[in-house]
């Protein structure tokens, strides 16, 4: 008997050792990863106000900017906030499906097209902090795929607003014009943007600020717009009405932090990995996503009644054509602005 315990005890001992064997044998098996460089060692427009620290050479190979989704830089927080909001996101369109026909039922198109656009707009935005330090013309393609994300993000949350949480009274005063005037204002937020971006090349930060934040806001408010009749007049016997208040509170605070390098200007090098406003603007925008989501689910179940005699099965068909129409415009005019950087690019190459 003792025999048998001291051969499971030596077993034990054994695996316990090969365990703790596991991080030096994956640091071996791994490529040799480039430190990171400081702010200097970049070009201009690849740097962050005051975040000093951390950045990924350019020129490395595609493998070594995929395997630096494990490494500390100063993205890897605006990597992992945004993988596992894609995460929570697609856990949620799994858990809908239980509940909610989006094949046959036309009137749930709303709510399917709000959560694609934000698994969408949380992938582009994964991809662009995780590959747009490849090179000057990567992080130009990568980052404006990012603001094609976000513009087809704000027809996804006009199109559920207004859709299942507008009134009838709001409803016969916008129903011909609002949600083509919400594809225009998210078109034009991408050009915001895109053009934002491209205006680093020879203007100071705060352009692309307010290139990014003007046109963002107009179709917030915009979007926003049908359910502000609700969160004015607002009952406790609505069950959507604390997630609506909670898209709008989350929404305004990353708005701030987006606008805002807060913490950075205070502590100035010591946010380069963890701290950043951006990290915390992402943060803020899942959790706004979130909400506005449950808030749109709440209204699709208990406002039934409502929305089908406002909207007749036509107006979800032409919504969806509406969001494609949005994105295939979005892409053309990051194609268009990408073409421009192109230009610029080749010029400063021959001009060395």
């Amino acid at each position: 008997m003792a025999t048998i315990v001291m051969e499971s005890i030596g077993r034990v001992f054994i695996s316990l050792q090969q365990i703790r064997q596991v991080p030096q044998l994956l640091t071996d098996a791994a490529p040799s990863m480039p430190g990171t460089v400081r702010d200097t060692e970049v070009p201009s427009y690849f740097r962050e106000r005051y975040v000093c620290t951390g950045y990924r050479p350019l020129n490395q190979n595609w493998r070594y900017y995929f395997l630096s989704l494990f490494q500390r830089h100063n993205e890897t927080l605006n990597i992992w906030t945004h993988l596992v909001a894609f995460l929570v996101l697609l856990i949620k369109l799994c858990q809908l499906t239980e509940t909610v026909d989006f094949i046959s039922d036309r009137h749930s198109w709303p709510l399917l097209i709000l959560v694609l656009s934000s698994l969408t707009y949380s992938a582009f935005s994964v991809v662009a902090h995780l590959l747009g330090g490849k090179s000057d013309l990567a992080h130009y393609c990568f980052y404006f795929l990012d603001y094609v994300g976000v513009a087809q993000y704000q027809y996804g949350s006009a199109v559920v607003h207004f859709y299942y949480a507008v009134d009838e009274s709001v409803h016969g005063l916008v129903s011909g014009i609002f949600m083509p005037t919400a594809t225009i204002l998210s078109c034009l937020s991408c050009l915001g943007c895109c053009y934002g971006k491209y205006c680093n090349h020879s203007l100071p930060t705060w352009v692309r600020k307010v290139c990014q934040v003007v046109p963002s806001a107009l179709a917030y408010s915009w979007d926003i717009s049908p359910v502000a009749k609700r969160l004015f007049f607002w009952s406790s016997s609505d069950p959507a009405i604390i997630y609506h208040f909670g898209q709008v509170a989350f929404f305004l605070s990353c708005a701030f932090f987006f606008t805002c390098p807060l913490l950075e200007r205070c502590f100035p090098g010591r946010c380069d990995f963890v701290g950043q406003s951006h990290q915390i603007f992402h943060v803020f925008l899942s959790c706004c996503t979130l909400c506005q989501i449950h808030a749109s689910y709440l209204d699709f179940v208990g406002r039934r009644k409502l929305y089908s005699s406002l909207h007749g099965s036509g107006d979800a068909v032409l919504f969806v054509g509406l969001y494609v129409v949005t994105l295939i415009m979005c892409v053309g005019i990051a194609a268009l602005m990408l073409r421009k950087v192109k230009q610029v690019l080749d010029f400063k190459s021959k001009s060395k």
